[in-house]
């Protein structure tokens, strides 16, 4: 078990109002969906694929490039914002995001080509990169460290269920009235939620460092960035989620073509079993954090409880991604996507509570922050990757970047095992 939580009780004085409890959960509902929607607007040029490479002419080298664009900023600013959050209300900051994603979907729905498209891209992955730590940290800071589990698979759920409900409902969308109506969508969905947020959202009472200011808790001074950056369980837990990053970016990008064009699907059924990933996902990350949530309660350390529970999320996916190749069979070769991608992907609570745990309250957003700044890179390569991959080997090119991302997979388990351990690090940030 932790030695204290990584979020401190409130300081002496203050009390917590008795409806806190139920403010907390209305706070992780509401940043459930933001995390849907966040989701939604990074999957709808994956399932529009075919579309819009039609509509303007795009190789698959450009597609993924148009994709990757996204990611040009998304790093830099989750980096700015995930330091800021540490100082700034994450209510605030929050709705600002919600509001500039809504923006973003404008340019390229009115018209245009590959140009507008890019832009709104970059754009939208500026205002899109510090979605998750800020909602990860905003939501953890109303739980103390021993009940975070929960709450934290939460807000990853959230990506999923984006997913899982904008799959096939966006997919309608594009096949009856086009891939730009279903931004048009997206834009409304997120100016109804922002309204939503303003009214019911709130940061915790707890504070972001708990009352302690920038400094710690005992009045020493601040532990640095730059020693928590230098910890294993930091340096682990960044590798291992890239890895799983990259899984979560082919899923995004490049699946429904991989099931329209290397599987056979049609594209409404594509549109069904694209979610399957994401479903497998779903049930991971719950298992993860019931069993995480055990292992803690039961007295065993977060090095057991995080570092090889989530390794071995990683390892199953990475067996399944490399074992596509070994058959024919088309039901049988979904099934192990779905099962590589999804336990592959699933690895993002474990990462935030990780790293949560470690960092010092008033340093949690910074940490986070650069973390997720770090692992998205892989967005920014991974499509591009592919592209290259389809255009120089066709169908082939889809099997061999599987088998590229249960490599990569493999190596973050590996890493996952090897470094991770909280409690180990913490003890010695503090010494």
């Amino acid at each position: 078990m932790t030695a204290a939580p990584t979020v401190p009780q409130p300081p002496a004085g203050t009390t917590v109002a008795p409806r806190s409890s139920v403010r907390a959960w209305t706070v992780t509902a509401l940043l459930v969906v933001f995390m849907m929607i966040n989701f939604a607007d990074k999957s709808v040029l994956g399932l529009a694929a075919d579309e819009i490479r039609a509509d303007l002419g795009l190789s698959a080298t450009q597609f993924g490039l148009a994709n990757s664009a996204f990611f040009l900023f998304f790093s830099v600013a989750a980096v700015v914002v995930g330091m800021a959050a540490d100082r700034v209300s994450p209510k605030v900051l929050i709705l600002v995001m919600a509001l500039l994603w809504s923006v973003a979907q404008v340019p390229a729905a009115i018209g245009g080509g590959l140009a507008v498209l890019v832009a709104s891209r970059v754009f939208l992955g500026a205002a899109e990169g510090p979605a998750f730590p800020v909602a990860q940290q905003a939501t953890l800071s109303w739980f103390p460290n021993e009940k975070r589990n929960l709450p934290g698979a939460l807000i990853t759920i959230g990506i999923t269920l984006g997913v899982i409900i904008s799959a096939p409902s966006l997919t309608w969308v594009i096949q009856n009235h086009g891939w730009r109506s279903a931004l048009w969508v997206l834009a409304a969905i997120g100016v109804v939620w922002a309204l939503a947020w303003t009214a019911l959202g709130a940061d915790s009472p707890r504070g972001r460092d708990g009352g302690a200011g920038v400094r710690g808790r005992d009045g020493g001074a601040a532990v640095p960035y730059r020693r928590i950056f230098a910890t294993r369980t930091w340096i682990g837990t960044t590798v291992a989620y890239f890895t799983s990053y990259w899984t979560v970016a082919l899923m995004l990008v490049w699946l429904p073509s991989y099931l329209r064009n290397a599987l056979g699907y049609s594209a409404d059924t594509a549109g069904i079993v694209v979610v399957a990933p994401w479903a497998v996902g779903a049930v991971a990350l719950f298992g993860q954090a019931w069993l995480t949530g055990r292992l803690m309660r039961r007295g065993f350390s977060s090095r057991r409880a995080r570092g090889q529970v989530g390794g071995g999320l990683l390892a199953i996916g990475a067996f399944c991604c490399l074992a596509v190749p070994l058959t024919d069979s088309v039901v049988a070769q979904t099934v192990l996507i779905a099962c590589g991608f999804g336990f592959g992907g699933s690895y993002a609570t474990v990462a935030a509570t990780t790293v949560a745990e470690l960092a010092p309250p008033h340093r949690a957003g910074g940490a986070l922050g650069l973390m997720n700044a770090l692992v998205t890179v892989a967005g920014l390569i991974a499509p591009a990757v592919v592209g290259a991959l389809v255009d120089a080997q066709g169908v082939a090119g889809y099997e061999h970047a599987v088998l590229l991302s249960g490599a990569l997979i493999a190596l973050g388990s590996v890493v996952a095992f090897a470094l991770i351990d909280p409690e180990r690090d913490r003890t010695r940030l503090h010494s």
